[in-house]
């Protein structure tokens, strides 16, 4: 047929997967469109004469045939998230895959896809520059993607190392008075960052990997002092930093190495009367080029449907 593009899966059980029950998917990708899919045998096609619109559905059916394939799950949530991801503004060409914007660990079972627009856009921008801000509400996965390119990056030997750290903040209870040594004082801290990697790769290799220093996590005043070569850095909860902490941070970045500040905010705890150094940093490096802002909201929240209309109810809350 005159102007058909046709895609091929590798068996009539991965198209009944892709297509949904009732072809409830089929049904959510030409709405989205804007053209039919018509299926025969185990092929996908549409009839269209716009390269963008073919390239968008080869992305869509790419994406969603990996997904498929690695988790043997598809259903709505994970069309509308493919949708949402609003390729529209992006660089698609005809050597475009699904797997540009995934990142690929080695080692793992599992692609990691960004679930919408600003998602992307936040991986493009790890992959771009040196220097990344990505705040957001909680849920929205910019730690968890940074932890993700920070991974790719040491497990395809591209850096040498990766240190996660935080800033202590004691709200309402003094480190002094918690049990235990220093560790055990700053485990609780730092959990949200051990949770993390071992979504995206084994627990026995996180844990042999930091036995061996590659991986490190501290707090953010044991950064004082250091050259950080050949490493990705995480600066995680950043808005709970003080001027003077993120100046000493930002001063800490070596050769070779990536740096990832990831922070709500809307949910400081400082005292009142200390500005974040955040938020200044924000201000005072939103003009240099080399440097990405990007800043997620409520429709980026994917821990949970109820948590992003949490956000969401947040975001649009006028009381003080």
């Amino acid at each position: 047929m005159e102007n058909e593009y046709t895609i091929v899966l590798s068996d009539p059980e991965l198209l009944s997967q892709v297509c949904g029950t009732n072809d409830s998917n089929l049904k959510l990708i030409e709405k989205h469109l804007g053209v039919p899919v018509f299926t025969r045998g185990n092929e996908l096609s549409i009839t269209e004469q716009s390269e963008d619109v073919k390239q968008k559905f080869k992305f869509i059916i790419d994406r969603l045939t990996d997904e498929v394939s690695e988790n043997s799950f598809s259903g709505k949530d994970l069309v509308e998230s493919i949708l949402n991801t609003g390729f529209e503004n992006t660089r698609i060409n005809q050597n475009f895959n699904a797997s540009d914007y995934a990142v690929t660990i080695p080692g793992s079972t599992r692609k990691i896809y960004p679930k919408t627009k600003n998602q992307a856009r936040l991986i493009e921008a790890f992959r771009k520059n040196d220097l990344v801000f990505a705040t957001g509400p909680a849920g929205s996965g910019k730690t968890f993607l940074a932890i993700a390119e920070s991974l790719r990056l040491l497990l395809s030997h591209k850096i040498n190392s990766i240190i996660l750290t935080r800033p202590i903040v004691e709200a309402g209870e003094s480190l002094g008075f918690l049990p235990g040594d220093l560790q055990d004082k700053i485990n609780p801290y730092l959990r949200p960052l051990y949770d993390s990697m071992n979504a995206c790769i084994s627990g026995e290799i996180v844990k042999k990997l930091q036995e061996n220093g590659i991986i490190e996590i501290a707090p953010l005043a044991y950064m004082r002092g250091r050259t950080l070569n050949n490493a990705a850095i995480i600066l995680d909860e950043a808005q709970n930093t003080t001027r003077e902490q993120m100046k000493m941070f930002l001063t800490r970045m070596g050769e070779n190495s990536k740096v990832f500040i990831t922070g709500d905010i809307t949910q400081i705890d400082l005292p009142k009367r200390i500005p974040s150094g955040l938020v200044q940093a924000l201000e005072i490096l939103k003009d240099i080029d080399e440097i990405s802002l990007v800043e997620l909201d409520g429709n980026d929240v994917v821990r949970s449907p109820l948590v992003r209309k949490i956000v969401r109810a947040y975001e649009n809350d006028k009381t003080e």
